[in-house]
C-alpha cells in the first residue's frame, strides 16, 4: 500500500510545531512519539481519527505560555490613579489593594515574588454591581498584567475547571489552561468569578479543584486532565469574587482574605452617574457630550427610579436607556442638543 503522502506532509508539520515550540523536555519527547506513531500509520497509507486527536492535543500544548511571562510595573502612584479612574469612593477597598501592592513590590526588590503569592488570595465579596470584578481588571492595569475571568456562575463539573482526558472525543483542556493560552503568559492575573455560585451538586469537586489552585504547595504542578502535564501556576495571581462566602468550602476560606464591598449611597451614586457612568454611555450611544445634558435636579431621580439598589447596575441601564432615546430624537429629526430637566423627563425615564 502507498504511503499517504498528504498525510506524511501534515505530519511533518506537527513535527516543525513541536520544533518552533519552548515545550518541557519532557511533553515535547512524548508529543514527539504520538507523531512517530502517526508516521508509522501514515507509511501504510491509512488515515485514522488518531490523527486529528494528535493534532487537537499537539496545538493546545504548543500554544500554553510555557516561558513567556510579563513584567510587574510597580508604581504606586500610577496604581492609585488607575484605582481612582476606575472607581468612585471605595477608599477602604483601594487602601487594601495599595498595600498589597506595596507588598509586591517589597519582595520584588528582595528577589521573593513568591512570598507574595503564597499570601492569602484577595477575594472580593458584595452584592451585584458593587465593582468586585472591575476591581480585578484595575489591579491587572497597574500591575501591566494580563488577566483571564473563569466564570463559576453554574459551573456543573471539575472538568470545567481541570479538563477532560484526551481519550474522549471533542476533549479539551480546562477553563485554567485556557486562561494562560488567553492572557499567553505564565504570569497573568486570573479572576476566578462568583465562586459561590457552583451548582450544588458539583459543589464538593470543584471546591477541591480551588483549594488546590489556591495553594501554592500544588499549584506548582497543576494537573490538567487534557494535557496530562503539570503546569506551573506559581507565578500566577488569583483574585476572586463571591456574593457571600456561606457556600464556600472551609478549606477555600482559609486561603482566602475576604474584603467586603461597601453599598454605594445616593450620593456617590449621583457623583458615579454623572463622572463615570454618563461619559461612557455617550460615547457607547455616538453622541458628543455637548447633545445631551442633564439637570442637576434630576440625578436623584435617576439614581433611584424603582427604589434600592446596593449596586449601580440599575443605574447603569437607566442612564444608557436615557442616552439611547436621546440617540433617536436626534437621528429622527429632532432637536441636535437635549437638556433633561424635570418637564421632558417622562420621554426619557418611564418611570418618572
Amino acid at each position: 500500500m502507498e504511503p499517504n503522502q498528504a498525510l506524511l506532509e501534515e505530519i511533518n508539520q506537527l513535527k516543525q510545531k513541536i520544533e518552533g515550540s519552548p515545550l518541557p523536555e519532557e511533553l515535547a519527547r512524548k508529543a514527539g512519539q504520538l507523531v512517530y506513531r502517526l508516521e508509522r500509520t501514515a507509511q501504510y497509507g491509512t488515515y485514522s481519527e488518531e490523527y486529528e486527536r494528535t493534532a487537537h492535543y499537539i496545538d493546545w500544548i504548543t500554544r500554553v505560555p510555557w516561558q513567556n511571562k510579563s513584567e510587574d510595573q510597580l508604581d504606586l502612584n500610577a496604581a492609585k490613579a488607575i484605582l481612582d479612574r476606575h472607581h468612585y469612593g471605595l477608599d477602604s477597598v483601594k487602601t487594601r489593594i495599595l498595600e498589597y501592592l506595596s507588598v509586591i513590590k517589597l519582595h520584588h526588590q528582595k528577589g521573593d515574588i513568591g512570598a507574595v503569592i503564597r499570601s492569602p488570595i484577595l477575594c472580593m465579596v458584595g452584592l451585584v454591581g458593587t465593582g468586585k470584578t472591575t476591581f480585578a481588571y484595575a489591579l491587572a492595569e497597574a500591575l501591566g498584567r494580563q488577566i483571564a475571568r473563569i466564570p463559576f456562575g453554574g459551573m456543573g463539573s471539575a472538568r470545567d475547571l481541570r479538563g477532560q482526558s484526551r481519550l474522549h472525543l471533542e476533549a479539551e483542556p480546562g477553563y485554567v489552561i485556557k486562561s494562560l493560552v488567553r492572557a499567553k503568559t505564565r504570569n497573568p492575573i486570573i479572576l476566578l468569578d462568583e465562586i459561590d455560585r457552583v451548582t450544588s451538586e458539583a459543589r464538593a469537586d470543584i471546591m477541591g479543584v480551588l483549594v488546590e489552585l489556591l495553594d501554592p504547595e500544588q499549584n506548582s504542578a497543576f494537573l490538567d486532565h487534557y494535557l496530562d502535564y503539570p503546569v506551573n501556576l506559581s507565578e500566577v495571581i488569583f483574585i476572586a469574587t463571591a456574593n457571600n462566602t456561606d457556600n464556600l468550602a472551609t478549606a477555600v476560606q482559609d486561603r482566602l482574605e475576604p474584603i467586603s464591598m461597601p453599598s454605594y449611597s445616593d450620593e456617590e451614586k449621583i457623583v458615579i452617574g454623572q463622572q463615570y457612568i454618563l461619559p461612557r454611555a455617550l460615547k457607547d450611544a455616538g453622541l458628543d457630550t455637548f447633545q445631551l445634558t442633564i439637570d442637576d435636579t434630576l440625578w436623584p431621580k435617576i439614581v433611584r427610579p424603582l427604589g434600592y439598589d446596593a449596586g449601580i447596575r440599575t443605574l447603569q441601564r437607566t442612564i444608557m436607556g436615557i442616552t439611547r432615546k436621546a440617540a433617536r430624537v436626534i437621528v429622527e429629526g429632532g432637536s441636535q442638543q437635549i437638556h433633561l430637566t424635570e418637564e421632558n423627563a417622562k420621554e426619557f425615564l418611564p418611570t418618572y
